[in-house]
């Protein structure tokens, strides 16, 4: 029907430019901030706390990316009959499934490439820290090994992360659905949207 109705198509062609540009501006603010505070922190840390930071930079890319990947495969079944028991985080569910190719490129493309991005710079910034505390013959090495250990991390993890996405999305789902109602409620959005 949309292919016959040139009104439509044109609305269609809109939305998906006005989704491009705001994906853009909004991953540029994102990730420019977690650069920011990644640095700032990496900058006043030791060592051992520069890599709890970098641990924690790619646990955060891998989450997201088991979010991305169980919205992307859930049904929306189950949560419907959730929805007519008034199951907390249902109704969020569904939206979520149903929004799910811009959930999907917020947790995959965004969150995990920003992850990607500062996970790179995080862990140059401790081999910087290692070789200004030892001396080492071939100091390139330090930095290979830290790209390294940084890449393996984020990769396994996520081919682990995929696997779990898949055999347990609803249940993956369902409680992203109920962390968004819970933030709604803190912050007066569902009592809103009751009335």
């Amino acid at each position: 029907m949309s292919k016959s109705d040139p009104a439509a198509q044109k609305r269609e062609r809109r939305k998906a430019i006005q989704w491009v540009v705001t994906i853009f501006f909004v991953t540029i603010a994102i990730s420019g901030t977690i650069s920011l505070l990644s640095d700032i922190l990496m900058s006043r840390s030791n060592m051992v706390v520069a890599f709890l930071i970098l641990l924690a930079i790619i646990l955060i890319g891998i989450v997201f990316d088991i979010i991305g990947m169980a919205v992307a495969t859930a049904d929306e079944k189950p949560f419907h009959s959730m929805a007519a028991r008034k199951v907390p985080g249902a109704h969020e569910a569904i939206q979520l499934l149903r929004n799910a190719e811009r959930v999907s490129s917020i947790c995959n493309d965004v969150v995990g490439d920003i992850c990607g991005v500062v996970s790179g710079s995080a862990s140059a910034t401790i081999a910087a820290q290692i070789l200004a505390n030892f001396s080492f013959s071939w100091p390139q090495i330090i930095s290979l090994a830290m790209s390294a250990l940084a890449a393996g991390l984020t990769v396994g993890g996520k081919a682990i992360g995929k696997s779990v996405a898949v055999n347990s999305c609803v249940v993956i789902v369902h409680s992203v659905g109920r962390l968004i109602a819970s933030l709604n409620r803190m912050t007066g959005k569902g009592k809103k949207k009751k009335k």
